[in-house]
């Protein structure tokens, strides 16, 4: 089954990416036929630097590639490189309507929080729609907070197929109720935008120092702390097996732990699980002309998926040439 997904190049990535989308992209590859973009046009929404759009393209290739991302196993490419993702978005805008875009919880969310909004960030979930039916993806994984842009995307298709023809293939979501949203450092969803991230390819400075920033309440040291509501034991349970978290629970509640020795817990696992990874990243950096060949060889491969689709879109849409 063909499995398509993309991540965003605007930073560093952070547990929030590794615990949601990266370890299940991980497991796709070896099972299915996955299709993963580096979603630089949808990078354009926040942020206008060319060279950080520039250098954060690059790095996240880095950092997939050394996170195990194997172009062997799947098609791997930068978003830009593929330009009919653009044309598709135009002739899939005329299948949605304003009303239904104003509806956009990510939108409201973002608008809220006070950021200023672009037209892009306005018909992000066309764009969204368009990287998805271009490549006749099957299923999308999808967290529980996005799951209304893969509805647009098959409320799109839907209306597409029906007023013009059967061109485009209705995906289906894949949402993995188990998976937790990612806490940041104060307590919110850990997301780049709200700059609440801990970045695990940082130096280990940078690193513990976004750890020991993690919200707490003012429990004395020889005070019982409640796990449940503690934003350090969310983010390290997903670091534990059901052993050790029962054990990092224990510790909570027993007492005569301040919060900073269970930030320095949360600190060592995470500088542990990450290591070979980190190692991984140094020896890619050091080969450039390694990175810049897979994403050429990527980009072949999925011009060959797109060009076709949208020659039988064109046609479907009666755009010359016939």
């Amino acid at each position: 089954m063909r499995v398509l997904t993309g991540l965003q190049p605007s930073g560093k990535l952070h547990l929030g990416n590794y615990f949601s989308a990266i370890k299940k992209i991980l497991d796709y590859q070896s099972t299915e036929d996955l299709f993963l973009f580096i979603a630089n046009l949808h990078a354009l929404t926040t942020f206008r630097s060319k060279e950080e759009l520039k250098d954060f393209t690059l790095e996240c290739a880095i950092d997939l590639l050394a996170l195990g991302v194997n172009p062997k196993k799947s098609v791997f490419w930068v978003q830009s490189d593929v330009p009919e993702v653009t044309e598709l978005t135009w002739y899939l805008s005329q299948s949605i309507t304003v009303s239904q875009l104003q509806l956009a919880h990510s939108f409201k969310d973002k608008v809220a929080k006070g950021f200023v909004p672009g037209a892009g960030l306005f018909t992000y979930p066309v764009l969204m729609a368009s990287d998805i039916l271009l490549f006749s993806a099957e299923k999308v994984p999808v967290g529980k907070d996005q799951k209304q842009h893969l509805e647009f995307a098959r409320n799109i298709a839907e209306k597409f197929n029906t007023q013009f023809g059967p061109a485009l293939t209705i995906p289906e979501p894949d949402i993995d109720e188990n998976t937790a949203t990612v806490p940041g450092v104060d307590g919110a969803k850990m997301s780049k935008s709200y700059k609440n991230t801990i970045d695990f390819f940082g130096t280990e400075k940078e690193i513990k120092k976004k750890v020991m920033s993690i919200v707490s309440d003012s429990k004395a040291v020889e005070e019982p702390k409640d796990p449940e509501t503690s934003v350090i034991f969310q983010i390290h349970s997903l670091f534990l097996s059901s052993a050790e978290k029962s054990a990092q629970m224990e510790k909570y509640k027993q007492g005569g732990f301040g919060y900073g020795d269970l930030k320095k817990d949360l600190l060592d696992s995470i500088l542990g699980h990450f290591a070979p990874y980190r190692n991984k990243r140094e020896e890619l950096s050091q080969n450039l002309d390694y990175v810049h060949q897979v994403l050429k060889e990527g980009k072949e491969k999925a011009k060959t998926v797109a060009q076709k689709k949208i020659e039988d879109v064109r046609k479907t849409l009666g755009i010359y040439p016939f």
